[in-house]
């Protein structure tokens, strides 16, 4: 059995946790929506190349921001999805939910930054670590 949260808990908890992105983060993220949708396309899962029985937490759709130029004129929004039932199959409780939530925010604002996936990974290592070990 799985969590099963109403669309507005599960936004209010993706709220929350953009909350918690540091400042300096959020103030330079411009031109780029977040939204929740219940479960990947197939095609989403193709273009991501996720193997059969694997499923997507999250997806960056854009133009990463450090390639970016100032002589590019306007741009649709960057995209930002994340994927509601597959967070929801994978937590043991609410607070579970709530922290791959977090992570999974984090994971995709890294790459609209410009990060690729082993850069992404490596960073979230480093996250973790820091969070095992506080800083006196």
């Amino acid at each position: 059995m799985h969590l099963t949260l109403p669309t507005e808990d599960f936004d209010a908890l993706l709220e929350r946790a953009f909350r918690r992105i540091p400042p300096e983060f959020r103030s330079r993220m411009a031109n780029v929506a977040v939204v929740v949708e219940n479960e990947p396309s197939p095609d989403q899962l193709r273009r991501s190349r996720v193997g059969h029985g694997n499923t997507l937490l999250g997806l960056y759709e854009g133009r990463p921001l450090r390639f970016r130029s100032v002589s590019e004129g306007f741009n649709m929004p960057d995209q930002i999805t994340i994927f509601q039932r597959p967070h929801e199959q994978i937590a043991r409780d609410e607070h579970h939910l709530e922290r791959l939530v977090e992570q999974t925010l984090w994971h995709e604002i890294a790459h609209y930054f410009g990060m690729n996936e082993r850069e992404v990974r490596h960073a979230e290592r480093q996250r973790r670590h820091r969070r095992q070990w506080p800083h006196s």
